[in-house]
């Protein structure tokens, strides 16, 4: 299968939900997921694999879940790799916030150029992470790897820096804006409260906060040495 196969918007949409879900997941999407994932019904993402199916963009079997082929895979990959990128040079150029740039990138990643996509990336500086902490695929698709684990997996006295968000809603990152708590910002776990499993945490050395157990779930930290 040619790597260069063309298809649309609509189909590029169906094969980064399944990657992102399979990768997530860490097995094949099944149906439902991938209706929910694009608002859609069951019968509509059924119709579409069959048709991605015969493409060779990915191995569908009936009632067995789905999974993308290589090709389908490189397709997917590319097409985060867009989305990212731009996302960056939206954040860094044209100075939008984070929670800002989400669909503007979803518009941005069909462009169809490649030699638009690799200047992109060296005029950022061949960025590793997005403004949200995601790894930016290389051309080639290959991530970027860092040691990194949820804020709720911390103990008492341990610290360490914010990188990373796992939940990417609009009402999240205006949260995390307004309580100071974005990308590059220093942590360290005063106390933890087992009754409701929040968090009281010292921000940059200077101010206490209590964080629920939901943010401390969406927050992805790498840890530093405490003393």
């Amino acid at each position: 299968m040619n790597s260069a196969i063309t298809i649309s918007t609509t189909e590029e949409n169906y094969l980064k939900t399944i990657y992102q879900i399979s990768e997530k997941a860490g097995k094949t999407a099944t149906t439902n997921a991938i209706a929910g994932g694009l608002s859609t019904s069951a019968a509509s993402v059924t119709d579409m694999l069959k048709r991605l199916s015969e493409k060779g963009l990915l191995h569908y079997e009936k009632y067995k879940g789905v999974s993308l082929t290589q090709t389908g895979q490189k397709l997917a990959t590319a097409l985060i790799r867009k989305h990212r990128l731009w996302e960056v040079f939206l954040v860094e150029k044209l100075r939008f916030s984070w929670d800002e740039v989400h669909e503007i990138a979803e518009q941005l990643e069909h462009i169809k150029s490649p030699e638009l996509i690799e200047r992109l990336d060296d005029h950022l500086g061949f960025p590793k992470f997005d403004p949200h902490g995601d790894p930016i695929p290389d051309a080639e698709g290959n991530f970027a790897f860092r040691q990194q684990v949820l804020l709720s997996t911390l103990e008492k006295g341990e610290a360490g820096i914010i990188v990373g968000v796992q939940e990417h809603s609009t009402t999240f990152l205006q949260y995390l804006d307004r309580m100071n708590l974005q990308l590059g910002v220093q942590l360290k776990v005063l106390e933890h409260f087992d009754y409701d499993e929040s968090l009281s945490i010292l921000l940059n050395e200077k101010k206490e906060l209590v964080l629920s157990h939901k943010v401390c779930q969406n927050l992805f930290i790498t840890k530093s040495e405490t003393t």
